[in-house]
């Protein structure tokens, strides 16, 4: 599904983010991504997302090199990619039901699309009954859950969720790992990148530690506990 080949990434200023990166994700995996705050973690999924691009290496989606992708078909390539931050990136105006809508109202979607749709998503994510509630109505759980409502509402081969549970007290940090277990369980690979060791290791998957730009450990289910 995903395969970084010889893979570094530098910056202007010659800032170097990544270092000789190599690693293979399989299709419906679920790998943790850990770190300190600049170690890398969020520089590989800009790669997935192609919003970087590699300065030497290459990075591969479905065997296809994201460096190929032409402008126009970013969108596209995109679309299959459903992507979660620390900060939700919702829209303050608009209902749980709107926000996620807009996804799809972007790309043309019909209204009976949309009226199908988007209940089925708000409540596979816990918020049936909340669709109507603006985010400031909502806590930053169930904003976060808004969030993956919106990410997923593509049904997207992979989610790649950047320090998600960053903003989250620990209940709904925990809340938000289940969600992304469950939504593994659906055959979707999930990337999430995390410096929160109860999270990771709630996860309880693979784990790849980055350090300084470069990979120094990677574990396979129930091999690695941060400490």
């Amino acid at each position: 599904m995903i395969r970084f080949e010889g893979v570094s990434k530098i910056y202007k200023g010659n800032f170097p983010a990544l270092e000789n990166i190599n690693f293979l994700v399989k299709s419906g995996e679920f790998v943790s991504i850990v770190g300190h705050s600049g170690a890398g973690k969020s520089t590989i999924l800009k790669l997935i997302y192609a919003e970087e691009m590699p300065t030497e290496g290459t990075v591969f989606i479905e065997e296809k090199a994201t460096s190929s992708i032409k402008k126009k078909d970013l969108p596209f390539h995109r679309r299959n990619i459903g992507t979660i931050f620390q900060d939700f990136k919702l829209l303050p105006k608009k209902t749980a039901f709107e926000n996620v809508a807009f996804a799809l109202e972007v790309i043309g979607a019909s209204d009976e699309e949309i009226s199908e749709d988007v209940p089925q998503i708000l409540d596979i994510v816990g918020l049936g009954d909340k669709m109507d509630k603006f985010p400031h109505q909502l806590s930053a759980g169930e904003q976060q859950r808004v969030s993956f409502a919106r990410a997923l509402i593509h049904k997207p081969k992979i989610i790649i969720a950047d320090e998600p549970t960053g903003n989250l007290d620990p209940v709904s940090s925990w809340d938000i790992v289940g969600l992304m277990l469950k939504i593994n369980s659906f055959g979707t690979t999930v990337i999430l990148a995390s410096h929160d060791k109860y999270v990771v290791d709630k996860a309880n998957r693979r784990v790849v530690v980055i350090e300084k730009g470069k990979i120094i450990g990677d574990y396979e289910k129930g091999k690695y506990k941060l400490t």
